[in-house]
């Protein structure tokens, strides 16, 4: 990871579609709840008074995404013929960032950068010796249900109790020692940007809360907020 990294705050989202209204349509309401906490987190997160926002998420198409198109179409391919979603030529869990960033109204610089499942980056880290604050992109497992998209797997429910409770302790060492093999198996959508985090934020001491922990149509979506 990248030296001298000064991380101020954290926010950890996930990344569905379904998050954006234009692509949700009909279906727009039933992800306001979701919606509104991710905005929280944002908020919290800038409210730290950050130099620079770095956005950390899968590069490519992550795991568990139904429908995903291939390539890095950014919110686009999700919503054909829409104008005005950002994030063109960006994975989706980046995109979906910088649609927050933008819902916020943020106005520190910012960075985004697409990690593998170990967590390392692919393009080099970005200077950090600034307030950086980071935003997480990473859904959980997309094997909670049988209505999830990758069917019902036991395993799912506990794994993402544990690594919520990583994140609501701010466990770096359990966030940087996730299984990968499992993760794999359980399509955890977010765990590079996980071991991201407990790289970029593993120096110092943490006031960690759980804003979301909630698995809809079958897949974990925790929202956390970390701050100095």
């Amino acid at each position: 990871m990248t030296a001298n990294a000064v991380i101020c705050a954290v926010a950890v989202c996930p990344h569905p579609p379904l998050l954006v209204p234009q692509i949700a349509a009909g279906a727009a309401p039933e992800g306001e709840p979701l919606r509104a906490v991710c905005d929280a987190a944002v908020a919290r997160l800038l409210a730290a008074d950050p130099e620079l926002v770095l956005v950390v998420g899968a590069a490519g198409v992550p795991a568990g995404v139904p429908g995903a198109p291939n390539g890095q179409s950014g919110l686009r391919g999700f919503a054909p013929g829409v104008a005005g979603l950002p994030g063109d030529g960006l994975p989706l869990p980046l995109a979906i960032g910088e649609w927050l960033l933008d819902r916020a109204g943020a106005k520190p610089a910012r960075r985004l950068v697409g990690v593998r499942p170990d967590g390392t980056p692919t393009t080099p880290w970005p200077e950090l010796s600034s307030r950086t604050g980071l935003l997480v992109m990473a859904d959980g497992s997309a094997r909670r249900s049988v209505k999830g998209p990758g069917y019902l797997d036991d395993r799912a429910e506990p794994f993402d109790a544990a690594v919520t409770k990583a994140l609501a302790e701010a466990d770096v060492d359990a966030l940087a020692n996730l299984d990968a093999d499992l993760c794999e198996q359980l399509l955890i959508g977010g765990v590079g940007a996980l071991k991201a985090l407990a790289g970029l934020g593993g120096d110092g001491a943490w006031r960690a809360e759980i804003l979301y922990d909630a698995a809809p149509y079958g897949v974990q979506y925790t929202v956390a907020s970390w701050s100095r």
